[in-house]
């Protein structure tokens, strides 16, 4: 007999079936904004569907499926063979085979490409972050490897290209590839210039071989991978192939898979060289200037992700919200929820709007632009991906006991969260970067000014935390122990001014008042009551059909 015990009721229907490009009104709004109108209407459609794949039941499966069966190591066959493959779920593939197609490995050479991608990479992210990993290295490669023309040549259309292949093979045999990269050594960590791994020229024209040991190579089934070396001339940079011309295995020995806090999906492994085959590029001992704009683009992705993050948090936040009854109505209606989804609201807002900008600027590319980004990635890359962590752990309180089990899929977002606050740099190295570039690269600074400074006068609280700024700026003695204090207000001084540009009022109100003047506190809900928080809460609010 079935028991009849009880009737489940005031549940909340799974946020599925939904465009979440379309869904996000800021995201939305900048593309609108940043891309040029005789490519709009392309970059609209494309967008608009893989907002709706992002959206689908189907897509959400697959990432939960590639999160709850994790990649395995093979590193020898049945008969004994070494062999170093790493078995993904199929899921897995689904999710990057659709990412590539879409293009989210082009955005070089296509036009508004840069603005395009970043978009498109805000909104499948949503779906599952993991294989977001394979996708940022292959984009971000481009630019190291137009150091040497000969190796553009033969990988960048592979790289760009939106065909997926799953399976290692020579590169030239494949309609498209993966890379990925291995800086990390065990002694090093980020002093990337404590290397050891060694690079002998191996005969031929930039062949080496190299030999060491590199503690983390993200994404290890890519077809090649951009690793740092010290070869005679000092630390250079080199492409290392999986697989070699002539269709042998490249020595690439895995000894294990990393067993990690989240980034589940993806497999992170401590890889061996020893005689593996490599072309150097770039020249030698000039590794790091080599990779330097592959780094920057990686951040940025750093930025988009978790953007990305906090933007499907929220989402989930202010949907349950919306759907949950209790005391008498529903949750959204009250006014502390209302003010919490609202806090939560800015700072996802603030972080899209920001994302978006960086990547206009390098779809520019003038001088200007480029000094603007030596300034502002490594600041945005430090805050976004900090308040990331401190928005999914709100978002998921906003959900109680629901939010805390799997099936939510709240938890997977929040072991996801404190990745893009690592990977390429922990905080205090982009805070140090930007103290590097205030004090090399006064173009810099003068470019974020100008920025900012299209906002002066629209906001009084703006107007006076950018004059507290530049007393900061004034005096950079000492400035080292303070740095992470300068870099936030940076951060924030760059979102509102942007905020007061482009969003609406009450948004951009909303912000001011609560992360740039004097009555700040540090937890969210805590807005002004007074402030249109109903309207900001409503703006993010996802529909679903």
């Amino acid at each position: 007999m079935a028991a009849t015990t009880h009737t489940v009721t005031n549940q909340v229907p799974p946020l599925v079936g939904y465009d979440v490009f379309a869904a996000d009104r800021a995201l939305s709004e900048a593309v609108g904004r940043h891309v040029e109108p005789g490519v709009r209407p392309v970059a609209l459609e494309e967008l608009g569907e893989l907002g709706r794949s992002a959206g689908s039941a189907q897509a959400r499966d697959w990432g939960a499926q590639a999160n709850a069966y994790p990649p395995v190591l093979r590193t020898h066959d049945r008969y004994g063979h070494r062999i170093d493959e790493v078995e993904f779920h199929p899921s897995w593939h689904r999710l990057l085979g659709h990412a590539v197609e879409a293009g989210l490995t082009d955005a070089w050479g296509r036009p508004a490409g840069h603005v395009r991608r970043a978009a498109g990479f805000l909104v499948w992210t949503q779906a599952e972050a993991g294989h977001g990993c394979p996708l940022s290295m292959t984009h971000a490669a481009v630019p190291a490897l137009r150091t040497d023309p000969a190796l553009a040549a033969e990988w960048e259309p592979l790289l760009t290209s939106h065909v997926y292949e799953e399976g290692l093979r020579p590169a030239g045999q494949k309609s498209g590839v993966l890379l990925g990269m291995g800086m990390t050594e065990k002694q090093g960590g980020t002093d990337v210039r404590s290397t050891t791994t060694r690079a002998e020229p191996a005969g031929g024209a930039g062949e080496y071989l190299l030999t060491g040991h590199k503690w983390f190579c993200s994404a290890p089934m890519s077809d090649g991978f951009l690793v740092l070396a010290q070869a005679p001339g000092g630390l250079s940079c080199f492409l290392v192939p999986r697989v070699l011309p002539d269709g042998t295995r490249n020595v690439f020995a895995l000894q294990r898979l990393k067993d990690k806090l989240g980034n589940r999906s993806n497999a992170s492994a401590e890889v061996e060289f020893d005689g593996t085959w490599a072309r150097r590029v770039g020249e030698e001992g000039r590794g790091v200037r080599t990779i330097i704009e592959m780094v920057a683009a990686t951040r940025l992705d750093c930025v988009v992700g978790s953007a990305a993050l906090m933007r499907q948090a929220v989402a989930q936040a202010i949907h349950h919200s919306a759907h949950r009854a209790v005391f008498g109505g529903p949750l959204i209606d009250k006014p502390l929820m209302r003010n919490v989804l609202a806090d939560l609201a800015l700072e996802s807002e603030a972080a899209t709007v920001l994302a978006m900008r960086l990547a206009a600027a390098y779809d520019a590319d003038t001088e200007e632009e480029r000094a603007f980004l030596r300034l502002a990635v490594p600041a945005a890359k430090y805050w976004v991906t900090k308040r990331c962590t401190a928005v999914v752990g709100e978002a998921l309180e906003c959900l109680g006991g629901n939010g805390y089990v799997e099936e939510s899929g709240m938890p997977r977002l929040l072991r996801e969260a404190p990745l893009n606050s690592i990977w390429e740099g922990s905080g205090n190295v982009q805070a140090l970067d930007v103290l590097r570039a205030l004090r090399r690269e006064p173009r810099a600074l003068d470019a974020f000014l100008r920025e900012v400074g299209k906002a002066r006068g629209a906001d009084h609280r703006l107007d006076a935390a950018i004059k507290d700024l530049l007393t900061e700026l004034a005096d950079l003695e000492g400035i080292e122990a303070r740095a992470r204090r300068l870099v936030e207000r940076i951060a924030l001084v760059l979102q509102g001014s942007l905020l007061v540009r482009w969003a609406p009022s009450e948004v951009s109100d909303a912000f001011c008042a609560s992360r740039l003047g004097q009555d700040r506190c540090a937890g969210f809900g805590t807005l002004p009551h007074t402030l249109g928080l109903a309207s900001v809460v409503a703006r993010a609010r996802p529909v679903v059909d």
